[in-house]
This record gives C-alpha cells, structure tokens and sequence, in this order.
C-alpha cells in the first residue's frame, strides 16, 4: 500500500554547464584506467522539478517540455511510459533509498529550460534535480556529493545509460571547477579561485549557439568507448590532449588571459575530434570556420558533439556581430552567465 501522502510540494532545481576542457576523459574506460580531469562551469539555465503530493493512490510523471504525461497506480515497478524512463529511475530508485522501497502516491513534473540533447548536461541535470527535490520530499540529508553520486549510479547502473561523470558533480555543485575522476572512482571537485572580474569577462566574451539539432550522445559515446577498448591510438592521444588541456585552461583563467584561453578551446576541439568519427559534422565545421574568420578567440561543441550547443568566446565588443552572424546558419545565439550554486530545493507555498 501506498505511504500516506506528504503534505509539501517541493520545488528544486539544478544548473546546466558548459564544459570548456577535458570533456570525454571523465568517459568509462578511460576514466577507469588512466583517471579524467575536466573544468567546467555551471551556467544560468536550469534544470527544474517539482513534487507535489496526492490522495488519490495515483503516480503522475510528466515531463513538461517534452509534452509527455503519465498516470498509473502507485506500485513498484510503475511501468510507465519509456520515454519518461529517466523520472520513474529517480521515483523508483529514491523510495527504495529513503522509503523503505513502498510506493507514494504523487506527480513528479520536470522540464530544463533547453532541449534535450542540446550538449549542456541537462540530462543528467534534471536527474540531479530530481534527486533533489526528492530527498528533500522524503525528508533524507544527502551533500551535494552524495546527491551527484546517486544520479550518476541511477543513470549509468539502474537505467544503463551511456555518459560521462562531470554533469552530475556540475549540476550538484555549481560554480566554476576543475573535476577529477579518479580510477577508483573517486571524485575531487576543485573551485577555481579566479577574481570576481575575470568571471565577468569571462561572461562577457562567451556566446552560445544553438543548431538546432539536438543529438543523442549515447552513439557518440559509445564509439568514443568502443576506441578506447579498441587501443586506438588516435582516440587515446585526443583524450590525452583533453586533460592536458583543462589544468592549461585553468591556468589561463587564473592569470587573466582570455586569449590563451581561448586558444586552448580551440586545441581542445581539434583534439576532441580525434576521439570519435561523429563528433563533428559538415554543418558544425561549416559554422566554425565562419566564426574563425570573424575572429573569434576559439570555441568548440559543448558536450559529446555532432549538434546541440556550440560555444564561442570572443572579444565582448564584438559580441553582437557575432550573434548576428551565428543567426545566419538558422539557429539561435545568445550569451550566459556564470551560476554559482549548485542543486537546490524548497517547500513551495508552505503546508497544503
């Protein structure tokens, strides 16, 4: 039977990242036998969720931005729609942590103010916020380590999803860092201590394009993995060059130099290539050639490749031009800024 309901709802959430070196090294095996190292920020778009309770012995999971909704009785396994098979993983696997593994009766709603697949995290960011809101509704204390951990092992184990380890720890934590992925699956997070006016020039020079083909980031993964197994020596020297790269980055960041900076992402993107066939594509090269004669500083795909975001850091008076520019290849550009907190959670409206 289902435990009776509580009588919060709950709201959390989660930023998304960019990821500017060292993305891929924090990918299984590489991140298994040599350890990865990666520097990423978070950034001001969020992934959201809330947990509102029922009396009617009902589970409700909807996932707002997708337009899919699903309503079943409250028992385990749920059986729900597969494409919502990311809110019944945390539904599920959260009772069995802090509830004794007995279903309750609630709706789980979430959305992420991006589209899937757009190379931010959001994935595994609503996961993060998910698990937030949920171990705040069922009253357990969980740091952000831990919170990072049990998304990483919800989507990795229980739903055998392909994917690296820096979205978790991105999401949970927030803040700009330099992430170490140890062999023995330890995790380090390191805050970069760069002055407050280095972060806003770093705000300042970034732009984000969106294509406008999202892309699932399994299949690039998977042949990233598959060259490593493989002892590609190509892919490995990439991944190499990637962790290499993200202790430079830091370096730069920390002494102001934004040109450096953005030399070493443009590096990054050259090696990023060597790891998978897909991870580019005519379109992406089309664009960041375009973006190289205009003068950028240096940019890359954010996250696995072959769509989604891109990202570009540029000298702030040329920003505008080129957003400008970016539009013309049919997407959309903007800027960000720098978040930095990590997952949070609240009772929303008090007791209901």
């Amino acid at each position: 039977m289902p435990l009776a309901p509580i009588r919060h709802r709950v709201r959390a959430r989660a930023p998304l990242r960019l990821g500017f070196g060292g993305g891929g090294t924090d990918v299984s095996p590489y991140s298994d036998t040599h350890g990865g190292v990666v520097l990423n920020a978070a950034i001001d778009l969020f992934a959201h969720v809330t947990v509102e309770p029922r009396a009617d012995g009902q589970v409700r999971l909807v996932a707002a931005d997708r337009d899919l909704d699903w309503t079943g009785p409250a028992a385990l396994p749920l059986n729900a729609d597969p494409e919502l098979r990311l809110l019944e993983g945390v539904y599920v696997r959260c009772l069995r942590e802090f509830a004794g593994g007995e279903a309750i009766a609630l709706t789980l709603t979430s959305y992420a103010d991006c589209p899937p697949g757009s190379g931010l995290g959001s994935s595994s960011a609503l996961v993060v916020a998910m698990v937030e809101a949920m171990r705040r509704y069922l009253g357990a204390d969980l740091s952000p380590d831990a919170v990072a951990r049990l998304a990483f092992s919800i989507e990795r184990e229980d739903l055998g999803l392909a994917g690296g380890r820096q979205d978790q720890w991105a999401a949970a934590f927030g803040g700009l860092n330099l992430m170490r992925f140890e062999t023995d699956g330890r995790v380090t997070v390191e805050p970069v201590p760069a002055p407050p006016e280095r972060l806003r020039e770093l705000e300042a020079s970034l732009v984000l394009y969106f294509t406008g083909v999202s892309r699932e980031s399994a299949a690039i993964i998977e042949a990233q993995s598959a060259n490593m197994r493989s002892g590609a020596r190509k892919s490995l020297d990439g991944l190499n060059a990637l962790k290499a790269g993200a202790f430079d980055m830091r370096e730069a960041l920390l002494a102001g130099d934004l040109i450096r900076f953005g030399a070493l992402l443009d590096a990054g993107w050259s090696s990023k290539k060597l790891t998978a066939d897909n991870i580019s594509s005519g379109a992406i090269d089309a664009v960041y050639e375009a973006a190289k004669a205009f003068g950028v500083l240096g940019g890359k795909v954010s996250g696995a490749g072959g769509g989604g975001f891109m990202m570009f850091l540029v000298d702030p008076t040329k920003r505008e031009g080129l957003k400008r520019l970016l539009t013309g290849f049919g997407g959309t550009a903007q800027g960000c800024r720098l978040e930095a907190g990590g997952a949070e959670s609240w009772i929303a409206g008090g007791v209901q």
